[in-house]
């Protein structure tokens, strides 16, 4: 999946330090976070392209390590007025991450090599329930 987060945030000045690399400002930028806010994780949110589901008012948040992805889910059902009996779907590297996952774990075990979580959301199971990396074909 094409990350606007990433793209959005190619080029800018960090402590007074101007970033000529997109992942060295990202990096930084995550750094700066995480030593500011030690029991938290940055994460990304994003929706799956032509997905049905409503748009996310926010797509960074900073969430506590022991927050469950369970309850990540009831944040973001509740900032796009989702029913509850409508389907909701996150992804991270493309699998459905465990609902009891706390998210601190999930950072540790797919944070990017920039230093956030890139969590996708879909109201439809868009990638399958694959237990790993999805195979494309060429």
């Amino acid at each position: 999946m094409k990350w606007a987060f990433k793209e959005e945030h190619s080029l800018g000045v960090i402590n007074n330090r101007v970033c000529h690399c997109a992942l060295e400002n990202r990096c930084m930028r995550s750094t700066e976070i995480r030593n500011k806010y030690p029991d938290r994780v940055p994460v990304t949110l994003e929706k799956v392209p032509r997905s049905n589901i409503m748009d996310v008012d926010r797509r960074e948040y900073l969430l506590p390590t022991d927050l469950t992805v369970a309850q990540f889910m009831y944040i973001i059902r509740k900032r796009i007025s989702l029913p509850s009996e409508a389907p909701m779907f996150l992804f991270v590297d493309q699998v459905l991450p465990t609902t009891s996952a706390t998210m601190g774990a999930l950072y540790e075990e797919s944070k990017d090599e920039d230093g956030f979580l890139y969590v996708a959301y879909s109201g439809e199971n868009t990638f399958g329930f694959q237990k790993g990396p999805i195979q494309t074909q060429p």
